[in-house]
């Protein structure tokens, strides 16, 4: 689908951040495998966390739908229903639900699609060989086939990679019989690490933090085995990785300002530090009861570091054009493995509109130059977060065409039609609406 973003002035000031698909699944991955039922209150509706609810169903769960809520009857020991899981584009759902099914020990294949086929997946060997688990696959293309099962160990691990894999063992490792200690070294994206905790805690498992030395960026967890998560109402907070989008699109497009609502704090969030970048930019934000204010303004420029928080790279570096200064987001390396190498894809998408961005290799740092985006036509990549932030540039700009936007359905299904109903002009110009 393409899809013309016309220039625009908002005409409304609120909207709701939608349901974090983080949150979401790790939500259902706990649930498919804890006692007793939990319900998932305002759920996400995105396409990571439909397959997430899918592979539940094919792991064993017993999955109820409803209007606003999902209830999950887990199921463990596993009892597959299949011997494929079907994890679409989603790297957290391959990592998470992938080690989950290596604690069943029978074979269990995971046919990957779309943007997650040209993605590496060598870690899920690399982070499961320790505890007893086989994988073979993972090359760009290849299903991986994983063989359990999972069984408690101690190891040390590299997460300098993702956070996700770790978030996989965190999950898993509570449920095999034997004991386990991770010494875990690189650990990047703290945050998405303490969401896991956190969760975990509330669903009754129990992983003990033996040491925590942030400024190496090192930890180690001991994690009893034998252990049964409990099943528990979660209601699902709304995502600061989506709501980064809308807050830009308030910076630049508000007559005043715009309110974000839904924005609650039960678990970290690590792209709530958009609020930090936004602050130490120049912009002007306020507190409110259900979230947060932005109001409109021009920013200095960015100078942050996100290699805990990658996904904040698209909003910024769209943000970025509009700057007067030029801006320098750190945390490259993280880039090169995500929907796209982004890195590599902002550059070029960008210099299609006039901009200059420069990676910086040897720094670790993309330094974006502002200016005046041209009228253009901008390929997603299959990326939802870079369709959201070419819907900015052309909302703040001249206008922009964007084709493939219909990915942004991966993590936030509803985003053109909540810019529609603030005032964004929205054409199609070739395929379909959802």
């Amino acid at each position: 689908m393409i899809l013309r973003v016309l220039p625009s002035a908002l005409s409304g000031d609120t909207v709701w951040a939608p349901p974090s698909k983080s949150i979401m699944q790790r939500a259902v991955a706990i649930a498919a495998v804890a006692d007793g039922t939990t319900m998932i209150r305002r759920p996400s509706e995105s396409d990571d966390c439909t397959h997430a609810i899918m592979m539940a169903a094919e792991l064993g769960a017993e999955v109820e739908l409803g209007e606003s809520a999902v209830a999950i009857h887990g199921n463990f020991p596993l009892a597959p229903r299949t011997s494929t899981i079907h994890p679409g584009e989603s790297g957290l759902g391959m990592r998470l639900f992938g080690t989950l099914a290596a604690l069943h020990d029978g074979p269990l294949t995971a046919e990957r699609q779309g943007s997650l086929l040209r993605r590496d997946m060598h870690g899920m060997q690399r982070i499961l060989a320790p505890f007893g688990a086989t994988v073979q696959g993972g090359k760009p293309g290849e299903e991986l086939r994983i063989q359990g099962p999972l069984t408690g160990d101690e190891a040390t691990i590299d997460c300098s990679e993702s956070s996700q894999y770790l978030t996989g063992l965190l999950c898993a490792l509570p449920l095999a019989e034997k004991e386990s200690t991770l010494h875990l070294t690189n650990v990047v994206s703290r945050p998405y690490v303490d969401m896991t905790l956190e969760m975990l805690e509330d669903a009754g498992v129990d992983i003990q933090v033996v040491a925590d030395h942030q400024e190496d960026r090192t930890m180690t967890l001991y994690i009893p085995g034998g252990q049964r998560h409990q099943g528990k109402d979660v209601a699902v907070d709304g995502d600061w990785s989506g709501a980064a989008f809308l807050l830009g699109l308030g910076l630049l497009c508000s007559p005043h300002h715009l309110t974000i609502e839904g924005l609650h704090s039960t678990y970290t969030q690590a792209d709530e530090a958009i609020k930090g970048a936004l602050l130490f930019g120049g912009c002007r934000l306020a507190g409110t009861d259900e979230g947060v204010q932005v109001f409109a303004g021009r920013p200095k420029g960015f100078n942050v570091d996100l290699t805990d928080s990658p996904d904040l790279f698209p909003p910024l570096a769209a943000m970025a054009v509009f700057a007067k200064k030029p801006s320098r987001l750190r945390g490259l390396h993280r880039l090169e493995n995500k929907e796209s190498n982004r890195g590599a894809t902002i550059q070029k998408e960008w210099k299609k509109l006039g901009i200059d961005v420069e990676l910086l290799v040897d720094d670790d740092t993309m330094l974006i130059h502002p200016g005046q985006p041209s009228i253009g036509r901008m390929s997603t990549h299959g990326d939802h977060r870079l369709a959201m932030a070419a819907a900015l540039l052309g909302a703040a700009g001249q206008g922009m065409e964007i084709e493939g936007a219909e990915c942004v359905a991966k993590s936030y299904p509803a985003f053109f039609d909540d810019l529609e109903a603030l005032g964004v002009q929205i054409q199609v110009i070739a395929g379909e609406a959802g």
